[in-house]
């Protein structure tokens, strides 16, 4: 079949997880996706170990689907490189500080100049303006300054960080997003854009119900460990051999709940009558509900839980993930052969199109893997090539 975004050229010169996560999605959908390394490489080449036959297992996992380039862009050479596959591309991702690329001359000014079709997309820590904009950006930080931390975790604790790099992640989510909205708007008009996102935006842009309940109310609301804002019980309760999360978030599964666990006396009782009740009162229900969870194991539970129709699932780790099976059956971990590292595993891809579906059609690249052949594709000899690398202006 073919693929999605066949036909799309992405030029992505990033570095870590924002960028790269944004030239993942596209690629896995079709883009010829250049992955543009710096001398040395992407700082997640270097990231602590695991490591599989001296490739770096943090890179591979995200920057599957892409060629790899090598460009020391301290040579005018290589900017001057840079701008040739700009003017063949379709988009541009970086994740620099605002001004690096135009320090190089390489800036939006500058390409769309050379391209006014690109379509060229800037991630950075607080985006292209405002007070914070030449602050480097890290996920933690984005996570601290965004909310995200004062709502996660329990009350009275020190504050907690999302478990993954959330508003890394997501900013490389609404990153792609406008990219795929400014292509569709290029094939339309033929004019190209430019993109301006942040991790600080990509962490706010998460919290819908915390930020309405401070809009309505003007508090800005605490942790709740896994408990829900809005909805009771919802939340991870602890059974006899581990913990099971309950979603009983309505009035009919509330009473679901109470038939499956054969508290009908929890129905009458006025602190638990409706849903706002029940979030008023959720401390007290979840020690009632711990109460009559540890007499039985998880597994007793989930079983008596689906078939009373109450939502409910295993807090599993990650070993426990990748052997469940319907993790197995939507195919969300995938074999993919390495050139350096071997036989790897990586995450499959999380949407399924029936027409047009996603591939992981090669593994990450070894650093600058794929060089002479793009270039090559630029018209470059082979003794142009090696003259570039003896200067080191490629490698």
């Amino acid at each position: 079949m073919a693929l999605a975004l066949d036909g799309m050229r992405v030029l992505e010169i990033t570095q870590v997880m924002s960028g790269p996560f944004c030239g993942l999605l596209l690629g896995d959908l079709g883009a010829d996706v250049i992955k543009v390394e710096k001398p040395g490489g992407d700082d997640s080449r270097r990231m602590a170990p695991p490591e599989i036959n001296g490739e770096s297992a943090a890179f591979m996992a995200i920057n599957r689907n892409k060629r790899g380039l090598g460009l020391n862009l301290k040579s005018e050479d290589a900017r001057e490189i840079f701008r040739e596959l700009a003017v063949k591309s379709d988009v541009l991702i970086e994740n620099f500080r605002p001004a690096a690329m135009q320090e190089f001359g390489l800036g939006y000014s500058d390409l769309s100049a050379l391209n006014p079709a690109l379509i060229y997309c800037s991630i950075s820590g607080f985006g292209q303006t405002g007070p914070y904009r030449e602050r480097r950006g890290f996920d933690l930080v984005a996570q601290a300054m965004s909310g995200l931390m004062s709502i996660t975790g329990q009350a009275d604790q020190p504050p907690v960080k999302v478990g993954v790099p959330i508003a890394d992640l997501n900013a490389g989510i609404y990153a792609c997003y406008a990219i795929l909205a400014a292509y569709i708007h290029r094939l339309k008009t033929g004019e190209g854009q430019r993109i301006d996102t942040s991790l600080l935006e990509g962490g706010l842009a998460y919290t819908f119900w915390e930020s309405s309940i401070y809009f309505a109310t003007g508090v800005s609301p605490p942790p709740m460990g896994s408990a829900h804002r809005l909805s009771a019980p919802y939340q991870a309760l602890r059974a006899a051999d581990g913990y099971l999360a309950l979603g009983a978030a309505n009035q009919r599964t509330w009473a679901q709940l109470c038939t499956a666990i054969g508290r009908l006396d929890l129905l009458a009782d006025p602190r638990f009558t409706t849903n706002a009740d029940r979030t008023q009162n959720q401390r007290e229900l979840a020690e009632i509900l711990e109460a009559v969870f540890s007499a039985k194991s998880v597994a007793e539970w989930l079983t008596a839980l689906e078939q009373a129709g109450v939502p409910a699932g295993p807090v599993y780790n990650m070993e426990q993930v990748y052997n469940d099976p319907q993790v197995r059956a939507r195919e969300m971990v995938l074999d993919v052969e390495h050139p350096v590292a071997g036989l790897t595993k990586a995450i499959g891809l999380p949407v399924k199109l029936s027409q047009t579906p996603g591939q992981i059609r090669r593994p990450a690249p070894t650093l600058g893997q794929h060089t002479d052949e793009i270039l090559g594709e630029l018209g470059m000899s082979a003794e142009l090539i090696a003259s570039l690398r003896e200067r080191q202006v490629i490698f």
